[in-house]
């Protein structure tokens, strides 16, 4: 069981710091808006991790993937959602500042986060592909193994986010300095959504 888990935080590890939609996200929003606004963005992509551990440990991402229009309608969601969210970065003013609302932002960043991550039906397969080749009990309580290795994956993606969003803070009082770096981060931050939204729809799992 050690070297399983060992192996699996390893392959977890290099995955996440991996040049992904989500950890790019994490640092745009921190290099906006600074650190607690990246941390708090990345507690809401890790907590979605909870929903597609649980699809995979009860069989249902089986029953997604085997559903060609199920599966279809979840990408469409899942992009339209996050197109809506690029309309909103695109009527909101290109200001770069510090934990900017703090306050106001914390359940909308949360919530953004865990959004994205449910909606992203590629996260579901992946981890339907991916858990159980780490199960080191296949005859025994599988649904407790998922979990285990569904935590796990939490925690090593928290503190990758986390760290990312850390180091944005030096980076952040930098591009402060820059007149039109907010106006740049924010049109990068659209670039960011539309390039997930279209990285879900063109996913050809069918």
């Amino acid at each position: 069981m050690n070297s399983t888990i060992l192996e699996f935080l390893i392959a977890s590890v290099l995955l996440t710091i991996s040049p992904g939609p989500d950890i790019i996200y994490v640092l745009i929003i921190s290099l906006r808006k600074g650190f607690k606004s990246g941390f708090l963005l990345s507690c809401g992509l890790v907590s979605g991790i909870l929903i597609h551990t649980s699809l995979v440990a009860f069989g249902i991402s089986g029953i997604i993937k085997a559903s060609e229009n199920l599966y279809l309608l979840i990408k469409v969601f899942g992009a339209a959602y996050l197109l809506y969210l690029a309309y909103k970065v695109y009527k909101s003013p290109a200001e770069l500042s510090i934990d900017y609302n703090v306050k106001k932002q914390q359940h909308h960043l949360f919530v953004q986060g865990f959004i994205m991550n449910v909606l992203n039906p590629k996260v579901t397969l992946f981890f339907l592909a991916f858990f159980p080749i780490f199960l080191w009990d296949i005859e025994n309580n599988k649904v407790f193994q998922f979990y285990t290795l569904g935590l796990l994956f939490m925690l090593q993606a928290l503190v990758i986010f986390g760290l990312v969003a850390y180091l944005c803070k030096w980076l952040n009082k930098v591009l402060t300095t820059y007149k039109n770096a907010g106006l740049v981060l924010k049109y990068l931050q659209i670039f960011v959504f539309i390039f997930i939204s279209l990285y879900i729809l063109l996913d050809h799992e069918y």
